[in-house]
């Protein structure tokens, strides 16, 4: 018995792990071989490639296309339009299949609308690419990236604030209230 919805414009081949609660909206794409856990919500004309892993709770808004080499962990946010890439050298006479670079986005990270994330770099928890960024290098967990090429201007909180640390390294959520410390470059949850 399917335990998952799926429009009856959605294409979902054989071989794919889908699980419960799972809603895949139309005109995408579920290739064979990908998995995409529990509570996930796959928008509108979306393309997940064999091998993909998604994790419970993800998010795939409309136009997104997560190619082979990309796992997403619990509760990740992948904006509309937004985009992965598996080769750093594509050619189309040349078959570079073997050699897909993978990429990993940690829990609760969102990548905003239009963005682009070049394979082989990873993308921390609770990060936030900005919309239109273009991802050339690995991401901290927590940290805020914008732009072409996508740099750092900040930090973010699990639940999307933007952090200001006061001299002892220290910042509170305004909205959970949560604490962080900034400390040799990295951001942790107190």
């Amino acid at each position: 018995m399917q335990n998952y919805f799926a429009h009856d414009t959605a294409t979902v081949d054989n071989g794919c792990c889908i699980g419960e609660g799972t809603k895949i909206w139309h005109y995408s794409h579920i290739m064979g071989g990908c998995t995409l856990g529990k509570n996930c919500n796959i928008g509108q004309n979306v393309v997940i490639s064999p091998e993909v892993v998604l994790g419970d709770n993800v998010k795939v808004q409309n136009n997104v296309s997560v190619y082979t080499g990309v796992t997403c962990e619990d509760d990740v946010f992948l904006g509309p339009s937004c985009v992965f890439t598996n080769v750093t050298n594509p050619r189309s006479a040349v078959n570079r299949k073997s050699q897909y670079a993978k990429t990993h986005v940690g829990r609760g990270a969102t990548i905003g609308a239009n963005a682009t994330i070049v394979c082989g770099h990873d993308i921390g928890a609770y990060a936030f690419i900005g919309a239109g960024a273009v991802v050339t290098k690995t991401v901290p967990a927590y940290a805020l990236l914008v732009g072409n090429p996508a740099r750092q201007i900040g930090w973010m909180s699990e639940f999307g604030h933007r952090l200001e640390f006061d001299a002892d390294g220290v910042a509170e959520c305004p909205e959970g209230h949560e604490r962080y410390c900034l400390k040799d470059g990295q951001v942790s949850k107190l």
